[in-house]
Order: structure tokens, then sequence, then C-alpha cells
């Protein structure tokens, strides 16, 4: 029984690494993409295409740790698999506590972020795809208003002339969604630990 039982905790931490580092894949081939369409992020680092390419490359990586120091039950592998998501769950904290003392300049960041690629609009078409469909998505029309497109607003904005900005949207979207964000971000911490 003890055998069959260190067999199938050794299988299921394998089938759990494997789904992560597929998870890991997924997400850097993500990230890939909105490097490829990015427009949207004034920083020439600090985009989301490059987060998910980081963030995606570590999933995958601690997730092989994990899956080969379990297969081949290599203590070194599962002691540096535990080292390593010890750190990231420590640097997830951080960055959550960061995240909410800096608020305001994040803020700041993303507003001036949309308002420079509205001036990209009409040049680039990823641009256009991307600010079309935020605007579809969420009933909007420019950064703050519909101001913000200095002449004719584009197709995508809605007609009724006191639509809000995107920002303020994308803000509203995020707090009614929080409870939801929330317990997602739990579930994760969760299974990290």
């Amino acid at each position: 029984i003890l055998i069959l039982s260190e067999n199938v905790s050794r299988y299921s931490r394998v089938l759990c690494d494997s789904f992560f580092q597929f998870c890991g894949c997924c997400i850097l081939g993500f990230g890939i993409y909105l490097l490829v369409h990015n427009s949207l992020w004034s920083l020439p680092f600090f985009t989301p295409g490059n987060v998910l390419v980081i963030v995606g490359s570590i999933i995958m990586v601690v997730a092989f740790l994990g899956c080969m120091g379990s297969i081949k039950e290599n203590k070194c592998l599962l002691m540096s698999f535990f080292i390593l998501l010890l750190i990231i769950l420590l640097a997830e904290v951080t960055l959550a506590i960061l995240l909410f003392v800096y608020e305001q300049k994040l803020n700041k960041y993303v507003s001036e972020s949309l308002t420079t690629s509205i001036q990209k609009y009409h040049s680039d078409n990823s641009t256009r795809e991307m600010w079309d469909s935020i605007q579809s998505y969420l009933q909007c029309c420019g950064v703050n208003a519909t101001s913000d497109w200095h002449g004719h607003p584009p197709a995508s904005c809605p007609l009724d002339p006191q639509v809000q900005g995107c920002y303020v949207k994308a803000k509203q979207w995020f707090h009614s969604n929080f409870l939801h964000i929330g317990i997602i971000t739990i579930c994760v911490c969760v299974i990290q630990v």
C-alpha cells in the first residue's frame, strides 16, 4: 500500500507539472503573439508581451524541474523546484504589495500609454484592431472622452454623445469583476502552495 501511494503521489505530481508546463507554453506563445502585435504600450521593455514571455518561460522551466525530479526521484531537482516555487510565491506577494502601493503611478502610466497609442491609430493596423476591439467590447470611446480622437472618432465608437472614455470603463470593469479576479488569484496561490 505504501509503494502504491508513493507511485500515485509521484505520477500525480508528474501529471500536474506536465499541465503547468503546457500552461507555460501557452502563456509563452501568447506573449510572443503580443510582442509581434504590440502597439499600446510606450515603454520599450515593460510590455504585456515581454511580461508574458518571461512568465511563460519561468513556468516552463519550473514545471520541467518538478516533472523530471518526480520521474527520476532526484532530490536535487525536487529541492530546486521547491526553492523556485517559494521564490515565485514571494515575488507574487511582493508584486501585489507594489501594485497596491504604486497604484496611482500605474494608473498614470496606463493612461499615458493609451493616449500615445491613439496617435498611431491611422498608421498601424494592430493599434487600430486593438482600439476597435476595446471600444466595441467596453462600449467606450477614446481614453477619457470622444475628444481624444481630435476630430472624427472611429466607427467603433458608440454614437451616444455621453459615452465614457475607455480608461474609466476599463477601471469599472476591473472593479466589477474584482471578486472573480481575486478568487482566481487565490486559487493559483493555493495550487502553488
